[in-house]
């Protein structure tokens, strides 16, 4: 017998914004924030927040049955995983990603009907703004919110990283496009031997050191100010790239690409994190959606498979890489500079298999597969 065909999950999907849309509001007023402190009943949320007595108890009451607020008696609670991801006193707090979607990204993605028949960003470069990124980083209170948004966003996948990459082989990093700096901070944390630095824009140093010292390292991570497309990169054993890539168009995805290759000592390592989507560009919805986001927002962006980036990484010289899960819709593409290549037209796999057989493309001899560790550069500007 045929299963039963129903429309619940396409009206699921179509008033999803309703759920979206409660949570994230909830999150911005800092809801989770104060019923971490202490538990609160309906009329003590409606004076604590200015609510109507018409609206409390369904916003709260709406808030359980998604999962986000348990009730004790009279009183509301955060659930184990709101206290821990939404509290705005916590190392763990994520919101940040999550208040950018409700002040900013909610009504944007109002225009996607425009941005898919114009292939226009539909932020504030709609109104002549310009580049969102100028004015991000023009101010520095709206600096600030956009960095921890973007540590709400890397968190989970800097864990991951530090992880399921073999950092006992190296010395070094530097993150490039590092925001706040949740991805040196885990790598330092997890990695006593690892010496670090953040790379990005002058204006991110302060709050990047600030976020650095909270967790007293900064005898270990250190900022570099600079521009990824006007000068050039610093030099360190592995160079990440988070969240970065995907907000460029595919040329300016390239240079950046050749622009870590050049960077890296031989043997060095590149990763590249992003919602990375399935080869068959149909699994990872979020990949996919997140790269309906760069058409909302930037000029060019796009979100990519994994077979695209190692594309380009072999394009720009790189002999090995591959594509490892991280959390989530996250995935990372590691590419390695080949010990003995001296740019893309080499061609030696001494880490990758036997090398070919023409001249001057052999790993030099008693090299040949050699298996010694990888790059072990001090970290330095180029």
């Amino acid at each position: 017998m045929a299963p039963k065909i129903s429309p619940d999950r396409l009206l699921q999907i179509g008033f999803g914004f309703w759920p979206s849309k409660t949570l994230l509001t909830a999150i911005e007023l800092g809801l989770f924030s104060e019923l971490a402190k202490h538990p609160l009943d309906t009329a003590s949320v409606q004076d604590r927040f200015g609510f109507h007595p018409r609206s409390t108890a369904d916003f709260l009451d709406a808030l359980v049955s998604l999962g986000m607020l348990a009730r004790k008696g009279t009183k509301y609670v955060n659930t184990p995983e709101t206290a821990i991801f939404l509290d705005r006193a916590k190392a763990s707090y994520v919101g940040g990603i999550l208040e950018m979607c409700s002040r900013r990204l909610f009504g944007f993605w109002n225009a996607l009907p425009e941005a898919l028949r114009t292939g226009m960003p539909q932020n504030e470069a709609k109104s002549g703004a310009g580049n969102p990124f100028d004015a991000i980083y023009k101010d520095e209170a709206g600096l600030r919110g956009f960095l921890t948004a973007m540590t709400g966003l890397s968190v989970g996948s800097a864990a991951a990283i530090a992880k399921k990459f073999p950092w006992k082989k190296y010395k070094s990093f530097v993150d490039v496009g590092c925001a706040q700096g949740a991805v040196p901070v885990h790598l330092a944390l997890a990695h006593k031997h690892l010496q670090g630095a953040g790379y990005d824009l002058p204006p991110v140093g302060p709050i990047f050191l600030d976020y650095v010292r909270s967790f007293k390292l900064e005898n270990r991570v250190k900022f570099l100010p600079g521009d990824f497309f006007k000068d050039e990169l610093p030099s360190a054993d592995v160079i990440v790239m988070g969240h970065i890539l995907h907000d460029w168009n595919l040329e300016e995805k390239r240079m950046l690409i050749a622009k870590v290759h050049k960077a890296l000592p031989r043997g060095g390592a590149f990763i590249v994190y992003d919602a990375v989507i399935d080869d068959k560009r149909q699994k990872n919805a979020f990949g996919l959606l997140m790269s309906l986001n760069m058409l909302i927002e930037t000029p060019g962006g796009f979100d990519y498979t994994g077979a695209d980036c190692k594309g380009w990484f072999k394009d720009a010289g790189f002999r090995q890489s591959r594509v490892v899960p991280l959390i989530g819709p996250d995935s990372m593409v590691i590419g390695i500079r080949c010990r003995y290549s001296r740019g893309p037209r080499w061609n030696c796999f001494s880490t990758c298999g036997p090398p070919p057989a023409r001249r001057g493309g052999r790993c030099p001899p008693g090299r040949r597969g050699s298996g010694r560790r990888s790059g072990t550069a001090p970290f330095r500007r180029r």
